[in-house]
């Protein structure tokens, strides 16, 4: 069984997070793929993002499934006129995990992180494990309060 990054591992268990591992069976090429995979909910596949404010400066936005950032919600929340996605190697470079495996927990550098509020009502979420095809599933609530999340409505549906 495939197993989630040692980082990863690492950062739960030193959080204290109860978590479950999630291994994918087959490759899944959709968030309803994944959400079907994972045994849960569309919105509970959370997208971990990494946006760019300036120059070596990120931030890690986590987007329920089914939903996508809200470019004027999260300037205004974060009072930045511009912000950006950096390019796949640039991300990877601010966190030390691939693109499609990110997740705030076990990343290289620790960089704020900003939940959409939808979250902030949910069970059991599921994000990336710094692994392909393997996820975690985690409670919300404590991965919000572990990770020190600025929660607010960020999102809009797709």
């Amino acid at each position: 069984m495939s197993a989630p990054a040692p980082s990863v591992v690492a950062a739960l268990e030193g959080l204290g997070l109860d978590y479950r591992v999630i291994e994918h069976t087959a490759p899944v090429r959709s968030l309803a793929e994944a959400a079907v995979a994972r045994g849960v909910e569309v919105v509970d596949v959370v997208k971990t993002l990494v946006v760019r404010r300036g120059e070596d400066d990120y931030l890690f936005v986590l987007v329920p499934g089914g939903r996508q950032i809200s470019w004027p919600k999260l300037r205004a929340l974060l009072a930045v006129s511009r912000m950006s996605m950096p390019p796949a190697d640039e991300a990877f470079a601010a966190t030390g995990l691939e693109r499609g495996t990110i997740t705030p927990l076990g990343s290289s550098r620790s960089w704020p992180v900003v939940a959409d509020l939808v979250l902030a009502s949910r069970g059991e979420v599921t994000l990336g494990s710094g692994v392909h095809d393997v996820a975690i599933g985690v409670d919300a609530t404590a991965l919000l309060e572990a990770v020190a999340a600025t929660i607010a409505d960020v999102t809009e549906p797709e």
